[in-house]
């Protein structure tokens, strides 16, 4: 296999990642509610989808274009379960935070000057998360497995940009995959605390 064949190879593998992760979290939050998930996140991310698509297309790239096309309606559906129409600011808000790093400088200076502002975009936006993590002690609906794959996803994904020459791309996913790590982790050690806090629960009521 050359070395083209198998980047390639690793970007449908992230785009199967991908679809993993957001299914794990789209599955957390039917199932155990919305507790200690993030709305500006969830609504940057769908916004970001959204750009990613666009930028597939640009670059003539069917794994990122497919890669976001498939995973948007489950970040539709988390948010749904958010119930933005409640808090409107906030999607107001992520949508100028949105306009401000990623639309504006592709305008200014094309795709890759967009890109480059979406990376910086990915990796605030976790910001929301990792404050509702450490603020929230019931993380329940938080999936740790999730933004675990994500990290897989964005190291795939790196791979797959060295293949493709996508520099601004990978330089964007490099980034966000540090932070997806440390949601990971937090939202690993918040279940860990969620579980000793049971077993104590329980001793004290024998």
């Amino acid at each position: 296999m050359s070395f083209h064949s198998f980047t390639v190879s690793m970007g449908w593998l992230a785009v199967s990642s991908g679809l993993v992760g957001t299914f794990a979290q789209f599955r957390r939050v039917r199932t155990l509610g919305v507790e200690g998930v993030s709305l500006a996140t969830w609504v940057l991310f769908a916004y970001m989808c959204c750009f990613w698509i666009a930028y597939g297309f640009a670059a003539r790239s069917a794994e990122v274009t497919l890669g976001s096309i498939l995973i948007l309606p489950m970040q539709l559906g988390i948010l749904a379960r958010l119930k933005p129409w409640l808090h409107w600011a906030v999607p107001l808000r992520a949508l100028g935070y949105f306009i401000l790093c990623c639309v504006m400088p592709t305008i200014l200076w094309g795709w890759a000057g967009g890109v480059y502002g979406t990376g910086v975009a990915m990796t605030i936006n976790r910001a929301p998360q990792l404050i509702e993590l450490i603020r929230q002690r019931d993380a329940s609906g938080v999936s740790a497995v999730s933004w675990f794959v994500g990290v897989f996803g964005c190291t795939l994904w790196i791979t797959y940009y060295v293949g493709a020459h996508l520099w601004a791309a990978l330089t964007a996913t490099a980034f966000a995959g540090v932070a997806n790590l440390a949601i990971a982790l937090l939202a690993t050690w918040r279940h860990a605390q969620a579980r000793q806090d049971l077993v104590a629960s329980e001793v004290f009521a024998t």
